[in-house]
């Protein structure tokens, strides 16, 4: 096994995995609508395209460094199941929503907008947030049933197919990242989300990781090859060895932590 990756160059690829996310999803965004300004179904093409490529892109760069979370979600789930330290889950999520809150300003400068500029869309309703829970609810499962089942190598096309696919067949567009919703508050434009309705997103986010951890449970009560880390790419050799009372759920050979 290699060694360990410190904790700090963990979080720094969360950081700069988080601001790539979010420039990928903002920026195409503003991209597609302003390629296609009369065709909101065309605009969301494009937007779900980019971000199920970008996903594929980032998850490869830097799982073997960090897991490639990018999601506090993610995270959380993982530091549940006992394949994360909460110290080191603690340290991902700041990573990850100011990495996510960076990346949104940098696809606004890129793009001539305002560097900040506040979104003003407001997005929640019942049915928002029903979706926003199945979309993450759905994302958890995926990527824990492939890194319960041995099938890591499959997580960087899986995610992105998933999350791709629920941009249409969801009615929020699956935010599923409490992050992405953060830093798409400061955006207004195509991606953006106003201040008002992201505590209901996040809200949404939060219970969906939850039903999700209880379905991977259900369908995947023991891991295949001992783990339950969400590994995202094989042969990942980081180990959280600052894990304290870590349950037995957690990967004997090269996995991601």
């Amino acid at each position: 096994m290699n060694s360990p990756v410190p904790l700090g160059r963990r979080v720094a690829a969360e950081f700069l995995g988080s601001l790539l996310l979010a420039a990928i999803v903002v920026g195409s965004g503003i991209a597609a609508q302003r390629m296609s300004p009369n065709d909101v179904g065309l605009q969301l093409a494009h937007n779900a395209g980019a971000t199920a490529l970008g996903l594929f892109a980032i998850i490869v760069t830097f799982g073997p460094v960090s897991g490639a979370h990018v999601n506090p979600v993610v995270s959380l789930v993982d530091a549940a199941f006992g394949g994360l330290s909460w110290r080191a889950a603690a340290a991902y999520l700041p990573a990850q929503v100011t990495g996510c809150i960076a990346g949104a300003v940098l696809a606004n400068v890129m793009f001539a907008e305002p560097a900040v500029s506040f979104s003003t869309q407001h997005r929640i309703t019942g049915p928002h947030f029903l979706a926003e829970m199945v979309a993450t609810a759905g994302l958890v499962l995926v990527l824990f049933a492939l890194a319960r089942t041995g099938r890591t190598e499959h997580a960087p096309a899986a995610v992105g197919a998933y999350i791709g696919a629920a941009y249409f067949f969801t009615s929020s567009t699956s935010f599923a990242n409490p992050a992405i919703t953060i830093g798409r508050m400061f955006s207004d434009t195509f991606a953006g989300i106003a201040a008002s309705s992201a505590p209901g997103y996040i809200a949404a986010q939060l219970v969906g990781g939850a039903v999700g951890f209880v379905l991977v449970r259900l369908f995947y009560p023991r891991p295949d090859r001992g783990g339950a880390s969400a590994a995202v790419v094989p042969g990942q050799a980081t180990v959280d060895d600052d894990r304290e009372g870590a349950s037995d759920d957690r990967w004997s050979g090269p996995a991601e932590r």
